[in-house]
């Protein structure tokens, strides 16, 4: 006798409500979804012998308005002692428009992946 006969064969007691024998009812479940974080990219300063302080703070004030005076001063500080400071990391268009915005106030700027 073919599987199939003998399925249509069992008592209707022994099968589930889904038709399938054993009694366990399956359930689709539907594909997880993983988000992938888009790369981050950091803004660098890098010293220069030519712009004030106070310059330097200013511009990175005005070109990434998401420093307070206090992390733009960090900021000047850090690329003033150790030659070069990060001044933000975020995804790559930003982080593109912050160092060329930078390069085009006189400041020198690159960016690098933040890993």
């Amino acid at each position: 006798m073919s599987e199939l006969a003998m399925m249509t064969t069992l008592p209707a007691a022994s099968q589930s409500p889904a038709g399938t024998p054993g009694g366990a009812a399956v359930m689709e479940k539907a594909p997880e979804r993983v988000r992938k974080h888009s790369p981050r990219y950091k803004v660098l300063l890098h010293n220069d012998p030519v712009n004030t302080m106070e310059y330097v703070v200013a511009t990175l004030r005005q070109v990434v308005p998401l420093l307070s005076e206090q992390d733009a001063i960090a900021v000047m500080l850090e690329t003033h002692n150790t030659g070069v400071g990060l001044v933000i990391v975020c995804d790559i268009e930003p982080a593109e428009f912050y160092s060329e915005s930078l390069k085009a106030k006189g400041l020198t700027s690159t960016i690098e992946p933040e890993s």
